[in-house]
């Protein structure tokens, strides 16, 4: 019997409780959660000069150390669509999950409906961003 991946990706900088939801959520979906992990310069493009507040290898480290996740993919400094898609063909996942307000969702579903893959969209939990975490703390 093959287990059911379920593919994620994202930042997850400063993990609070609506990561833990996210990463819960997504996991129960299936048997195995594969995290694709942005890399610290794709952040600092992201979300400003001031971040990432933890490294790529620590948030690696950090994510791991939750039962629900399963595996950490580094994503390179530099990668375009083409790359993205490669991976997901690699790695074919069984599901593709994301947040209900992803600004990329076209592409993902599109990504999903190319290796015949189910598109799951978990509501978001209202709870802090890591940015105003950061903002509140004077990080």
């Amino acid at each position: 019997m093959s287990k059911i991946k379920i593919l994620i990706g994202g930042c997850f900088d400063i993990l609070h409780i609506g990561h833990i939801k996210f990463l819960k959520k997504a996991r129960s979906f299936g048997d195995y959660l594969i995290v694709l992990l942005e890399s610290d310069a794709n952040i600092k493009k992201l979300k400003g000069n001031s971040r990432p507040f933890h490294s790529q290898k620590e948030r690696k480290e950090i994510l791991l150390s939750l039962k629900f996740v399963d595996k950490i993919i580094i994503l390179p400094d530099i990668v375009d669509n083409t790359f993205y898609d490669n991976l997901i063909k690699k790695i074919k996942p069984n599901i593709i999950a994301i947040t209900e307000d992803d600004p990329i969702k076209n592409k993902k579903l599109i990504q999903a409906k190319s290796i015949g893959a189910k598109l799951k969209v978990v509501k978001k939990y209202k709870s802090h961003s890591s940015s105003k975490i950061m903002n509140m703390t004077g990080i």
